[in-house]
C-alpha cells in the first residue's frame, strides 16, 4: 500500500488532465496567425526651396541637390505645373531685388530645364523683398528670405 499512494497521486493530475482535455465541450482555438509585414513606404519627391548666397543668383551645391529632387516630383506629376518665386532679404532698393529675384527664378529654371523639365511646366515671378519667409533684420532672418520658391499650380 505504501507504494499504491504515490503512484496513484503520480498517476492521478495527468489523468485527469487528460480526460479534461479530451471531454471538454470548448473547441481548441487556435492562435492568431501573425499579420505580414507592411511593404516599405514609398517615398515621393517633393518641392523644396532653393536657397542663395547675399547679391548672388548663382545655385550652390545644397541648391542643386534640393533641385535633382524638384525634377523628380515633376517627373512624378507630369501633368503639374510649377511657378518658381524669386525672393530676397530686405537690403537693397525694390528695383533691384525684383531683378535679382527675378535672376534667381531664372538660375533655376533654367537648371530644371537642363535637366529635362519642360520649360512650359515652369513659369517664374519675382517678388523681391516684399513676401519675406522670415522676419528680423539679422543674417538668420535673411538667409531664409534669399530663397527660391516652389509653388504646384
Amino acid at each position: 500500500m505504501n507504494l499504491v499512494k504515490p503512484l496513484f497521486r503520480s498517476l492521478l493530475i495527468p489523468s485527469m488532465l487528460l480526460i479534461g482535455a479530451c471531454c471538454g465541450q470548448k473547441a481548441v482555438v487556435e492562435a492568431p496567425k501573425p499579420l505580414p509585414t507592411p511593404p516599405p513606404p514609398v517615398v515621393t519627391a517633393s518641392l523644396g526651396d532653393v536657397f542663395f548666397d547675399f547679391d548672388k543668383s548663382e545655385l550652390r551645391a545644397d541648391a542643386r541637390e534640393q533641385l535633382k529632387t524638384n525634377y523628380h516630383w515633376l517627373e512624378e506629376n507630369g501633368s503639374r505645373k510649377v511657378a518658381i518665386e524669386g525672393h530676397c532679404d530686405e537690403r537693397g532698393t525694390n528695383e533691384y531685388n525684383l531683378a535679382l529675384g527675378e535672376r534667381r527664378a531664372n538660375s533655376t529654371k533654367d537648371y530644371l530645364v537642363n535637366l529635362g523639365a519642360a520649360p512650359s511646366r515652369l513659369n517664374t515671378v519675382s517678388y523681391g523683398e516684399e513676401r519675406p519667409f522670415a522676419v528680423g533684420h539679422n543674417e538668420e532672418a535673411w538667409a531664409q528670405n534669399r530663397r527660391a520658391h516652389f509653388v504646384a499650380e
